[in-house]
Formats: C-alpha cells, sequence, structure tokens
C-alpha cells in the first residue's frame, strides 16, 4: 500500500479530479512548498465600533445580531493552509482518507448564526464609491479612501465608529449601515485586497427589515467556497473569507489542533462558534503546515466528528434558523453577487448521519468571469443560478438512501481521489536511495565477468556502465558545507513562517513571501533545482565510451599510455581524428573525446605522483597562447567552452554535453 502510495498518490482515475495539475497538492509532491497562507480576515478592530441600542436593534433587524456578537479569534493560519492542500474546487469539498467533508449550509447556520434561506445576494456593481456613498451614508470619501467600487475600512471606522446619543434617526441608519458593510467587509466578504470593502453591498442595507429577508449565510459560504477555490491552486498564496467559519468547523468535525481552553458558560450558547472564544490553558505549540499536512495524511475514522452538533443545546439556536437547518441537504446554486458555487452535500452524507454510497457524476463546470462594469445587474446575468437556489427546497437529498454499501464507495472513492498530500518518504530520502541503487548496479556491472559475452551483449554491459556513471557524475559537485547550508536555510524559512503567524501585521509591505521562501527541505538538500524521483531515468542518449571489443570492456582513450597523453594534452587531435587512435573504431564519439579533453573519468588510473591541478594550470596557459598565435576565434570558443582540467566531475559532464551540441550544431 505504501509503495503505491509513493508511486502513485493519485487519483487513479481523473473523471473527478480533473484539475490536479493545478492543483497546490502537485506542487508539494514535487517538493515545491509555498509556506502558510496569508489569511485576509479583518476582525481585530470591530470592537472599537461603539453601537447604541437604536443601532443594535437596526442589526439584528437586518439579520446580524449574532455575527455582531462573535469577537475576534486568532486565526491558525498553518491549519487553515493544510486544509486548503485538501480542498477540491471541482467538488467543493475537502478530501479527506476517510472520505469527503464540506462546510455545509447547516454549518455556517449553527456557528456564525446567519440565516440560510431567502433572497440570493445580488444586485448592482459600482466602479465609483462616491455616488452610492453619498446616497446611502450622507458622505463620500476622497480619493485616498477610495479605490474603484471599494472603500478602505479604515476610513468607515474612523468616520463612522461613534454615533451621538443625540443624532437624528437618519444619522444612526447611516452609521448603522457604515457598521454593517465594516462587518461584512471584515468577515463573511473579507476579500484579498488587505482592507478594502466593495460599496456593492450598501444598497442592500438601505431598507433593514428587507435586508433580513436575504441569505446571508448562503452568499457567506459561497464566498467562502471561492476563495478555497482560488487559494487551492498552487500559485496563489493569500485567502480570504469568513476564515473563523472555516477554523472552527475544523475544530468541530476533526481532532487536529483543537486548542484547550478555560471556557465560561456562555461560550456554549449561540452561536456556536463561541465555543472557541477563550484563553488557552495548555501548551501552544510550534506547528507548522508540514505538522498538519502529515495529521491530515494519516487521519483515521476515530478523528472525525461527523454529528459534532448532536450533543449541543437546541434551546439557543432561534426558531427561524432551527426551521431551515434541512436546507443543509439541499443540492442547489450558492450565489454572491458575480460566485455561483454549487453546494453539493449528497457527497459528504455521513454529516448528517446517513450512509454514504457513490455520489453522482458533478459535470465539468467553468466558473464565469463576470465582468464588474458599474451599473451592471448579475440577475439579469445568473438566470440559470438563480432558478438553482429558487428550487432549493426541491433538491433535498433524501434521508431514506437504501441498499448503501459503504465499502463500495471506498473502493471507488480511493480510486478518484488524491490519498496523501505529502509525500510518506521525503523527496531527499528518496533521491539519496536511488542514487545508491545507481551505485549498486554499477559496481555489479564492473564487476561482471566479459568473457564469455558475445559482442553485442558486451557492448550491452558497456552501455550499462555509462549509462550509470553518467547518472552519478552530476552528483559530485555538492559538499557536505554546502548541503548543510541548504538545510539550515530550509530551517530559517519555516522558522518564518511561524514568526508570520505571531506577527502578519508588522510584515512589510510589497514582498511576495514566495520570493523570499526558501524551498522545502527536500529541495534545500541538493542545492538546486528538485529533481522527481519518481520521474528520475537515467539518460538514453549518446555515449559510447566503453567498448566491448570480444574479449573485454575498454573506454576507446585509454589505449593510449596515460603519461604519454598527459604530455600531449595541448595537441590534443580533433574529434573526427579520435577514431584512429583504438585502430578505427567508429564507436567514439563526442561525448569521449569531451572526457578525455576534461580530463574526466576516461581517463583511467593516473599515477600517484602526477599532479592534476599543476598540469591543468600548465596546459591551460599553453592552450590559449597557442590559440592566440593561430586563430582568435578559437580562443573565444575555447574560453566559452571552459575547457580546464581542474572542473570538478560534475561541471565536467555539463562541459561534455556542451561540447556535444556545439559539434552536432
Amino acid at each position: 500500500m505504501l509503495m503505491d502510495v509513493i508511486t502513485n498518490p493519485g487519483p487513479l482515475k481523473d473523471i473527478v479530479l480533473y484539475d490536479q495539475e493545478k492543483h497546490v497538492s502537485s506542487a508539494v509532491w514535487d517538493g515545491q512548498e509555498r509556506g502558510a497562507l496569508r489569511c485576509h480576515e479583518h476582525t481585530s478592530k470591530l470592537s472599537e465600533w461603539k453601537l447604541n441600542s437604536k443601532q443594535i436593534e437596526l442589526v439584528e433587524r437586518a439579520g446580524f445580531g449574532y455575527l455582531r456578537r462573535i469577537p475576534a479569534i486568532s486565526l491558525d493560519n498553518p491549519l487553515i493552509s493544510a486544509l486548503v492542500e485538501r480542498w477540491r474546487r471541482e467538488t467543493n469539498t475537502f478530501h479527506f482518507t476517510v472520505g469527503e467533508m464540506t462546510v455545509t449550509l447547516e454549518d455556517i447556520a449553527l456557528l456564525l448564526g446567519l440565516g440560510i434561506d431567502g433572497k440570493p445576494v445580488i444586485g448592482f456593481t459600482y466602479t465609483t464609491c462616491s455616488s452610492v456613498c453619498e446616497r446611502y451614508l450622507g458622505q463620500a470619501p476622497d480619493s485616498t479612501y477610495a479605490s474603484g467600487g471599494m472603500v478602505k475600512l479604515s476610513w468607515l471606522k474612523e468616520t463612522f465608529s461613534f454615533c451621538p446619543d443625540d443624532a437624528s434617526f437618519e444619522e444612526v441608519e447611516r452609521r448603522t449601515r457604515a457598521y454593517l458593510l465594516y462587518l461584512v467587509g471584515s468577515t463573511i466578504f473579507s476579500t484579498t485586497t488587505g482592507n478594502k470593502v466593495p460599496v456593492m453591498y450598501l444598497p442592500l442595507f438601505e431598507d433593514f427589515d428587507d435586508a433580513g429577508t436575504f441569505a446571508w449565510g448562503a452568499a457567506a459560504l459561497a464566498f467562502l467556497y471561492r476563495a478555497l477555490g482560488n487559494a487551492s491552486v498552487k500559485s496563489q498564496s493569500t485567502i480570504c473569507g469568513c476564515l473563523t467559519l472555516l477554523q472552527c468547523w475544523s475544530y468541530y468535525h476533526l481532532n487536529i489542533g483543537r486548542p484547550k481552553l478555560n471556557r465560561e458558560p456562555v461560550h456554549d450558547h449561540f452561536p456556536f462558534v463561541l465555543r472557541w472564544k477563550g484563553k488557552q490553558n495548555g501548551p501552544t505549540a510550534n506547528r507548522d503546515v508540514i505538522f498538519y499536512r502529515k495529521a491530515l495524511d494519516v487521519l483515521k475514522p476515530s478523528d472525525v466528528e461527523w454529528l459534532p452538533y448532536e450533543n449541543m443545546d437546541g434551546r439557543y439556536i432561534p426558531e427561524h434558523i432551527r426551521n431551515s437547518l434541512q436546507l443543509g441537504r439541499s443540492r442547489t446554486m450558492l450565489i454572491s453577487f458575480d460566485k455561483a458555487e454549487r453546494h453539493l452535500p449528497d457527497r459528504c452524507l455521513k454529516q448528517f448521519g446517513l450512509f454514504q454510497g457513490i455520489p453522482e457524476d458533478v459535470h465539468k463546470w467553468v466558473r464565469k468571469s463576470r465582468g464588474v462594469d458599474g451599473g451592471v445587474n448579475f440577475s439579469s446575468k445568473m438566470e440559470a443560478e438563480l432558478n438553482e437556489w429558487e428550487m432549493r427546497w426541491d433538491n433535498i437529498v433524501p434521508d431514506d438512501v437504501l441498499g448503501v454499501d459503504e465499502a463500495d464507495y471506498m473502493r471507488w472513492y480511493l480510486g478518484i481521489t488524491r490519498k496523501v498530500v505529502g509525500r510518506p518518504i521525503s523527496l531527499s530520502s528518496e533521491f539519496q536511495r536511488t542514487i545508491a541503487n545507481v551505485r549498486d548496479i554499477l559496481e555489479l556491472a564492473e564487476n561482471f565477468p566479459t568473457h564469455d559475452l558475445d559482442l553485442e551483449r558486451g557492448n550491452m554491459m558497456a552501455r550499462i556502465i555509462s549509462l550509470a556513471q553518467d547518472c552519478l557524475r552530476d552528483q559530485v559537485g555538492v559538499t557536505p558545507t554546502e548541503s548543510q547550508q541548504q538545510i539550515e536555510l530550509g530551517k530559517r524559512m519555516r522558522g518564518k513562517e511561524r514568526v508570520r503567524r505571531k506577527g502578519m501585521g508588522k510584515r512589510r509591505k510589497g514582498i511576495d513571501p514566495m520570493e523570499d521562501y526558501g524551498g522545502s527541505e527536500d529541495e534545500s538538500q541538493f542545492g538546486g533545482p528538485v529533481l522527481e524521483v519518481d520521474q528520475l531515468h537515467l539518460p538514453l542518449t549518446h555515449h559510447g565510451n566503453s567498448v566491448y571489443d570480444g574479449t573485454h570492456m575498454y573506454d576507446p582513450v585509454t589505449k593510449v599510455d596515460d603519461m604519454e597523453l598527459c604530455d600531449e594534452i595541448p595537441q590534443l587531435p580533433e574529434a573526427q581524428d579520435m577514431n584512429k587512435i583504438d585502430g578505427g573504431s567508429s564507436s567514439l564519439d563526442v561525448v569521449g573525446t569531451s572526457n578525455a579533453m576534461t580530463g574526466e573519468e576516461s581517463l583511467g588510473e593516473l599515477p600517484e605522483s602526477y599532479d592534476v591541478k599543476r598540469e591543468d594550470r600548465e596546459s591551460k596557459v599553453e592552450d590559449n597562447d597557442a590559440a592566440k598565435e593561430s586563430n582568435e576565434e578559437n580562443v573565444n570558443r575555447e574560453e566559452e567552452d571552459g575547457i580546464d582540467l581542474g572542473e570538478n566531475v560534475a561541471e565536467s559532464s555539463s562541459l561534455g554535453r556542451r561540447g556535444e551540441n556545439s559539434v552536432v550544431a
């Protein structure tokens, strides 16, 4: 089983996960670590808003009474990043070892207290802020606080966070609208822009009672699905959306990274996300993305809480939310302005206490890139999606599923999923093991008796030796000191990731974490590009260094006396004349010539007294002098080729290939 995972982590069939090549798990498997994602949620300053009783009443009428009560919860960026590595936008679900799971409409209703039934959150878009802010807030920001159709959160807080007791009712409404825009822009609709929110939500707050009829929970889930899908692409380094919801969903459902908290009784009340607000009473270990990734790769059924809310006190759940919880099993479309995402609970039936069978096929769909020009009403551009939302109560997955064999489901699931994200054996360990095996092959081939072999088999054995030597030649140039330095660099980078969790606010502007990330531990072992071990193949082009003449194997160059060759280095013959050295053999190729010129393995055993470095310097001086006298062009070519007997073995191999290319050209 382990060897199957090492060679192919999945999916074995791409009928479901058809975007695997773009997914971050492909990059991780190749040793390309991106570190913890930057998590954009701006809840830290929500407590600075001072709402009076009139404002609180308006907030509750608009449907955000419970969301307002949720305090800022410290985000675990590595945990969120590891969860993103398991998210698949093809199905809008997490692919764990135990099956698929997802954040459902039921989860968002119980965790955040937002309505999940009602009108879709959709409307007009704007490319400027002035007119809409003037209408709904009574004033507009100057150019330093606005960007296109977005306004800075800091302007909203600085301008509207305090409402005087003697303010007119119109002013109370304006300041409450500003608060609601700040609330949704810092929580459920937080963007990767850092501190801005689109003003397109403001018209929905014009009438507070009407605002309460929108399905804000469904819109928040659509926004989160889209954010997870975008962050799961290997080129991304940030994530937005309601990350408090995502993290607390994980705490409830997975026994991984759960904090041990000193909770007061009030924290068991509604909404259920309050359970995870409190002071930790246990040690806070430094856990990075790799720690959580490994935990998810070996996730056991006993680590999963499929029904985490069944023992919660239902008396605190508002009636309108309790009556809509059945929509958690609705196979429907979630809508948030330009974003439309599929809600597929039939893939996660165990989260509703049902047996999981093989789900329906998910047809490949492309998320439409809809323009956000000013004055565009998305209601006219998303008719099909809106119709599907209207049919939400007609598409409830039945709870009387019969004849379901979960063993059949798991056999099917293991064929279509990505089994693991991280390698069970590190990339460096696999690489070192492969190189060790090649060395063993070379030793066996060199000691293999050849006197009974015919010419064809002898040449095959010679080719094996040549290919093994070429494969090992490129690995000689990395010194232990260099390797250790690269390992230490990788450790420092992982240390930076942990520091970033504690001080995201101090992060300098304009620095992309992808630029100063030093690579994974696997990659850093070798100070160069990552070599995918599962794609490691011995070179099958060129090379005829060793030749079998029916009696023994030899390198054609070694038929020349070693000392004579050393004396004559400055006057080496041209490539086409080298065949004459072994009696006209035509099997000598360009690589053999290059090896002879660079003093590589093809020189054979040199006497102990032979000073290679001294001979290097002398022969290079002679070469340059002779070339200058004969032809200036030859000097330039020789300098470009870097002919130097003192080059290390790895560099000379590279020169050999360049020599071959120049001759072929």
